[in-house]
């Protein structure tokens, strides 16, 4: 078996969409959870050294560090053949949602739940506005992505729907909603074996 260790935190989707894919893919890891909201000179010396912009996550394989979420679960699907890495389509399919959910989706929600957390400055109201009517548009296209499927994925879930997680599970932190069909996609992610909540997949 592969030595898997994660650096996260549970306030962060991107290592979050990390740690609910080795959740869901069975692959045994340990975890260390770096304070983000300390400054990044003062993280772990062992973090630092491996993490090129001292940032979360960080996912080191056998010794290797692979940084980037997306990076990541690319890694992660086509390394160890799972969530949608065990077929040519599958890998196409997680790629394409992957790109998507980085441009889209995964730019527009964090900046909206950051812009709410008690005792930021927030942001400008046309900026709120603006990335509003952005995830607007993007809940439309999950709609269209998810299509009559389960999951991104098809029966089942894949490296795509980790990454959309990342940061649809706090839709209402981000003073957002759902879709019907979202709403639904969140209820069936949120039903997994494997699946988590933040802090437990990063317990100090």
């Amino acid at each position: 078996m592969p030595d898997l260790h994660l650096y996260g935190h549970p306030d962060s989707g991107h290592a979050c969409k990390v740690a609910l894919a080795l959740s869901l893919a069975g692959l045994a890891h340990q975890t260390t959870r770096i304070d983000i909201w300390a400054a990044p000179e003062s993280r772990p010396p062992a973090f630092l050294a491996v993490s090129p912009f001292a940032e979360v996550p960080v996912l080191l394989i056998d010794g290797t560090a692979v940084f980037q979420s997306g990076a990541i679960l690319m890694e992660l699907a086509q390394r160890f053949a799972v969530l949608g890495g065990d077929t040519p389509e599958g890998l196409r399919r997680g790629r394409e949602i992957l790109m998507w959910e980085a441009n889209r989706i995964g730019m527009c929600l964090p900046q909206l739940k950051e812009a709410r957390r008690p005792g930021n400055g927030g942001l400008p109201a046309e900026v709120i506005a603006w990335l509003t009517a952005r995830y607007e548009i993007d809940r439309q296209n999950f709609d269209r992505l998810l299509g009559d499927a389960r999951f991104l994925h098809g029966d089942a879930p894949g490296i795509g729907d980790c990454a959309v997680w990342g940061y649809v599970q706090w839709l209402e932190a981000a003073g957002v909603a759902p879709s019907p069909a979202m709403a639904g996609w969140r209820a069936d992610m949120g039903a997994l074996t494997g699946m988590k909540t933040p802090d437990a997949f990063f317990p100090t």
